[in-house]
């Protein structure tokens, strides 16, 4: 029953918050009649700040949001939840605070098993996948764990960066990066989402959209590249 939006980041240089995905977000959210979305703003730690932010991009596409941390209870939020959106930030912090808040699998339930929409941008998109082994990120932190949400059997590496052949930086390029990581055994695949891209998950279908196309890194495989518009179900099966 999972229905996902999956964002490598919320903001393209230039735009405004969320701009550029706007109607795919309308779309998404308009498709299962939500009025109301929770927002997950674990990623940052000015919670005010970055819920004023994100209520302010989802009021112009014509919803309410507001924050899990304005109520009493976190876990009676999300089993009120029509819709959760999940913030952008540090990877590490939010999934530490999903542990704290011990949300982690009531979130799990209420998109596996009742289909209540998830859109996640960045270290929202990274949590939803099996872990956050792929993430950019510091761990500035320490989650008890790194496996994440799992509503999905692979990994995102979002904000992928491809390698400048012009460039006389020594240090590994993200492709070295996601081939090191697949030196360990049993590791899934890894979708790396450039910037502008997306995925919007339904069931056990996955279409990739946005602006650009994606790579997928598959263990004792080479990279493979996917244009916008690609089924990507495969994926489900790794």
């Amino acid at each position: 029953m999972r229905n996902l939006l999956l964002l490598s980041n919320s903001t393209m240089h230039g735009t405004e918050y969320l701009q550029y995905a706007a109607e795919n977000v309308k779309s998404f959210l308009k498709k299962f009649s939500v009025e109301k979305v929770l927002f997950i703003p674990y990623a940052l730690t000015d919670y005010d700040k970055y819920e004023h932010k994100v209520k302010q991009a989802f009021s112009k596409f014509g919803f309410d949001l507001k924050s899990i941390h304005r109520y009493e209870s976190p876990i009676d939020a999300i089993s009120e939840a029509q819709a959760i959106y999940c913030g952008g930030g540090n990877t590490f912090c939010l999934l530490k605070a999903l542990y704290d808040f011990k949300i982690l699998k009531p979130i799990r339930d209420r998109v596996l098993l009742d289909g209540v929409p998830y859109i996640g941008a960045s270290a929202g998109s990274n949590v939803a996948t099996k872990s956050i082994n792929t993430t950019n990120d510091m761990p500035i932190v320490y989650p008890p764990s790194f496996v994440a949400l799992e509503l999905l059997p692979f990994n995102i590496n979002p904000h992928y960066i491809d390698a400048d052949v012009n460039s006389k930086h020594m240090g590994e390029t993200r492709e070295e990066r996601i081939k090191q990581y697949h030196e360990v055994p049993n590791t899934p695949p890894v979708l790396c989402l450039r910037e502008g891209s997306m995925i919007q998950v339904e069931g056990d279908n996955i279409l990739l959209k946005g602006l650009k196309s994606a790579r997928v890194f598959i263990r004792d495989e080479e990279p493979k590249e996917y244009d916008v518009g690609t089924d990507l179900s495969f994926l489900l099966k790794h």
